[in-house]
């Protein structure tokens, strides 16, 4: 007889293997909450204790620590290793289906204590994982609840699980509790950081997994290859949204988007932001998503072809009816309504992305963004949230009025996100034009006033970073900006402001820079 020995924290599908793997002649073996499960619902199952003949001890930390188990698991095909288990009343296991205690799970909860992470760090389970997986040559070990119904089809048609599928699953074994033990690792390490009053937010040991979502047509020209790698818990992220529709996503699509979406999310107002080459060429509120996207548009219509949208609304009919006249490469929204939805389906091409939210309007999740160079990694904090108006310094003698901040605050909240050298002049809650990734800022400035033409009088400006001259404030001058919004901190403060006063302008210091490298 066959024999399966299934231990699962997770109990999703195990009453269709446990029936499957019984009709097809299987002698299941289980443990604690898993046997109850199987017993309740008629499966025929032994418990584990009348395999060792001991009973679980220690709270339960010991139940298959034993060689009765072990050594079935771990017992080669061949004549000397079926001699030894005959002798000491050893049967072969075949099939392990084993998933671990939700250690992520519990230290993810607010008031989880120490002890009882430790509690939820699984011992007997990895270690049939790493025994069955070590033994693939005559065992096959499941730690993916999606691959039940594989398992069952397999061994219905086939009577047996082959060893190339065996070979695979060994792997996806070995990976699930390198995972499982990184977050363990990681968890310890932090909190004895924390113990010893460690400043740095970043581990000794940088250990990076993450599952590959698909490979990529080709990276950011055809002679690179390229792949998409998603983190286990990128829920409410980008990297977790869902493509209704479309084409594949190419790598540079990605890297809109995530531009595009970072952005949205800066607004509680309706928003809509179009990005080319990372840089928004288009960002506006609005009443609605439509008069959102409108307003984007309007901002620079030329440069928006062949973009990518982001919203931070539901996208409606009357908003997919104006979209669909142009054409765009992918649209991100928290959700596309049904008629939305059948409008742009006869734009096969057009890729939808429905991204959910985490944490409400604005996560205030803060990850890492990590880049690569040659030999290593750089790591640093995710730069979320800004100073808000009421933390601004003014520093000119012409003073804000309510509505100046308002229109100042989006100028700030959209030059965060465009590269430096970054220069962004907005009106009325949209953008007029945007300078970007020039090698100086006074370059970036007179992009911007190119772009805004007439409509910079009476127009906002923001600077990521400080002015080095007070050139820039006199372009900004002669095209007729009221106000300006800048971090302040160059050694020429004292000159700027003094050309600012000169020049009757507005401007405040939110001493926090917002570099996008």
């Amino acid at each position: 007889m066959k024999r399966v020995v299934i231990s699962v924290s997770d109990k999703t599908g195990i009453l269709e293997l446990g029936k499957g793997l019984a009709e097809l002649g299987y002698e299941i073996i289980s443990t604690g909450g898993t046997f109850k499960t199987l017993n309740e619902a008629g499966i025929p199952v032994r418990y584990v204790t009348e395999i060792t003949g001991f009973p679980e001890i220690l709270d339960g930390r010991v139940k298959t620590l034993h060689p009765m188990v072990h050594a079935g698991i771990l017992a080669r095909d061949t004549a000397e290793h079926r001699k030894q288990l005959d002798e000491n009343g050893i049967g072969l296991v075949d099939l392990v289906v084993v998933n671990l205690y939700p250690f992520r799970e519990t230290i993810a909860k607010p008031d989880v204590t120490f002890e009882d992470a430790i509690e939820n760090i699984d011992i007997g389970g990895p270690t049939m994982v790493r025994a069955a997986a070590k033994n693939q040559e005559r065992v096959a070990i499941v730690v993916n609840p999606k691959r039940y119904t594989e398992i069952l089809e397999t061994l219905r048609q086939e009577g047996e699980i082959s060893y190339a599928l065996r070979k695979q699953l060994a792997a996806e074994a070995f990976a699930h509790t390198a995972d499982y033990d990184k977050a363990i690792a990681d968890y310890l390490e932090k909190q004895q950081a924390q113990e010893a009053g460690a400043t740095s937010v970043f581990p000794e040991t940088l250990r990076l997994t993450a599952e590959k979502a698909q490979d990529l047509r080709y990276g950011e020209n055809p002679q690179q290859n390229a792949a998409f790698y998603r983190n286990s818990n990128s829920e409410g992220t980008l990297a977790g949204g869902v493509q209704l529709q479309g084409k594949e996503l190419s790598y540079n699509n990605w890297v809109d988007m995530e531009a595009a979406w970072s952005l949205a999310q800066e607004f509680k107002e309706p928003a809509c932001v179009i990005i080319k080459h990372t840089n928004p060429c288009g960002a506006a509120l609005g009443k609605t998503p439509l008069e959102a996207y409108e307003r984007a548009l309007e901002a620079d219509p030329v440069s928006a072809f062949g973009g990518i949208i982001a919203f931070n609304r539901v996208v409606d009919a009357e908003c997919a009816q104006l979209i669909h006249e142009r054409f765009f490469e992918v649209i991100l929204a928290p959700e596309f309504s049904p008629e939305a939805r059948e409008i742009f389906k006869d734009k096969k091409n057009l890729r939808l992305i429905i991204i959910g939210r985490r944490g409400g309007q604005h996560t205030s999740e803060k990850g890492w963004k990590i880049r690569t160079i040659q030999g290593g990694f750089l790591v640093q904090e995710e730069d979320l949230g800004t100073t808000p108006s009421t933390e601004w310094e003014v520093v000119t003698e012409q003073k804000p009025t309510a509505e100046d901040l308002r229109e100042l605050e989006f100028a700030w909240q959209v030059v965060k996100h465009v590269k430096s050298n970054a220069i962004v002049l907005t009106k009325n809650g949209q953008t007029l034009g945007v300078g970007a990734g020039q090698m100086n800022r006074v370059g970036s400035v007179k992009i911007s006033m190119e772009q805004a033409g007439d409509k910079a009088k009476g127009a906002y400006l923001a600077s990521d970073a400080f002015f080095p001259f007070p050139d820039s404030l006199e372009e900004a001058a002669k095209a007729g900006v009221r106000a300006v919004v800048q971090p302040g901190g160059s050694i020429r403060d004292e000159e700027v402001l003094e050309v600012a006063n000169r020049l009757n302008l507005i401007m405040v210091f939110t001493h926090r820079r917002h570099f996008q490298h």
